[in-house]
């Protein structure tokens, strides 16, 4: 069929066939983003600063949905520019990609979503101890009589 044949758009003119009805070709697949690693995890470049273009395609996320999360998460607050252009940090961008996880992959609405990275950062932040050796008192009391033995005699030279 005629049709068939009819994919340029610069021959439409030439087809005879309404614009609707042309037929295209099948879009190229994308190719893999060098920024996402093989288990998918997106891989954040050592950078201090990012644009939006830059973290739209990290967070494969149009740049008016970071527009709409900046309105509606307060944690996510880029700084501008003297230009006037958003320069993301990575801490912001990691918040990016966590609302985005929140949203697309849990299912949260943007209210739960709020509600629970508001709740993350009110919870204590609880550090682990340090791994002191276990030690006996009569090892402490060794260990403590030594260094002032240790003391006496640095301050006996002078």
């Amino acid at each position: 069929m005629h049709a068939e044949k009819c994919y340029n758009p610069k021959a439409q003119a030439g087809c005879g066939l309404p614009r609707a009805r042309l037929l295209l070709p099948p879009m190229p697949a994308k190719r893999k983003s060098a920024s996402s690693s093989k288990n998918g995890e997106v891989v954040i470049p050592d950078k201090l600063y990012f644009r939006i273009g830059e973290v739209s395609e990290l967070c494969h996320l149009p740049a008016y949905v970071l527009r709409f999360w900046e309105t509606e998460f307060p944690q996510l607050k880029p700084v501008k520019s003297s230009t006037g252009q958003r320069m993301y940090r990575r801490r912001d961008l990691e918040t990016v990609l966590h609302i985005k996880e929140l949203l697309y992959d849990e299912g949260f609405t943007i209210a739960g979503a709020r509600q629970h990275l508001r709740a993350e950062s009110r919870a204590p932040k609880s550090q682990a101890p340090l791994p002191f050796p276990k030690q006996s008192a009569a090892e402490l009391k060794r260990l403590r009589q030594g260094l002032q033995d240790i003391l006496h005699i640095l301050t006996a030279r002078h």
